[in-house]
C-alpha cells in the first residue's frame, strides 16, 4: 500500500512541476509569436552563466520542427575547459496559445523548464529570452554579433524586469 501511495505522490509532484508557470511574475511573453519564423540557427550573444554552459564559447541554438509538432533543440558550443565541442539535444513545446512565445524545453526526459521570448524584432533577427526565474537570460542573434542599440535596448528590458545585468556574460563568437 505504501508503494502505491508513493507512486501517486510522485505523479502529483511531476504534474505540478509540469503545469507551473514558465515565466517570472509580471513578465509578458512576446505576442503575436510565429514559431515558424523563429526556427533555424541562433547565435548566443550573451547569457547569465549556469552550470550546463559554464566555459562554453561559440554557442549556438538550432530549432527545427519535429513531425509531432514539438521543436527539436540542438545547442552547441566549444568547451574551453576541456578543449572539446559539446552538443545537447532536447525538445520544446509551446506552453500556452500558439501565438504566445512561452515554451517549455526539456533536455532531461519529462522535466521541462521555461523558455520565454520576451522581445524580438519584426524580422526575427534578434531575441531576448528568459527562463522561468531571474537566473536565466539569453540574448540571441541570427549573426554572431548584435548592434549596440539592440544590446542597449535588451539590457534596459532586463534591468527593468529585475535582472542584475552585471551578471550577463558576453559570449565569444569567432
Amino acid at each position: 500500500m505504501k508503494t502505491k501511495s508513493l507512486f501517486f505522490l510522485i505523479i502529483a509532484i511531476l504534474s505540478l512541476s509540469c503545469s507551473k508557470s514558465t515565466i517570472p511574475d509580471g513578465v509578458v511573453a512576446y505576442r503575436p509569436f510565429e514559431l515558424s519564423k523563429y526556427l533555424g540557427k541562433w547565435y548566443e550573444i550573451a547569457r547569465i552563466d549556469f552550470k550546463y554552459e559554464k566555459g562554453l564559447i561559440n554557442t549556438t541554438a538550432e530549432y527545427s520542427l519535429n513531425k509531432n509538432g514539438t521543436v527539436k533543440v540542438v545547442n552547441r558550443g566549444y568547451d574551453t575547459l576541456k578543449n572539446i565541442s559539446r552538443e545537447a539535444v532536447g525538445k520544446a513545446k509551446l506552453a500556452t496559445d500558439n501565438d504566445v512565445a512561452m515554451l517549455k524545453v526539456s533536455f532531461f526526459g519529462p522535466f521541462y523548464s521555461g523558455y520565454n521570448v520576451i522581445s524580438i524584432d519584426s524580422n526575427y533577427t534578434y531575441a531576448l529570452v528568459i527562463g522561468e526565474s531571474l537566473d536565466y537570460l539569453w540574448i540571441l542573434s541570427r549573426k554572431p554579433y548584435i548592434p549596440d542599440n539592440i544590446k542597449a535596448y535588451y539590457l534596459q528590458i532586463a534591468n527593468n524586469i529585475g535582472y542584475d545585468t552585471n551578471k550577463i556574460l558576453w559570449i565569444n563568437q569567432n
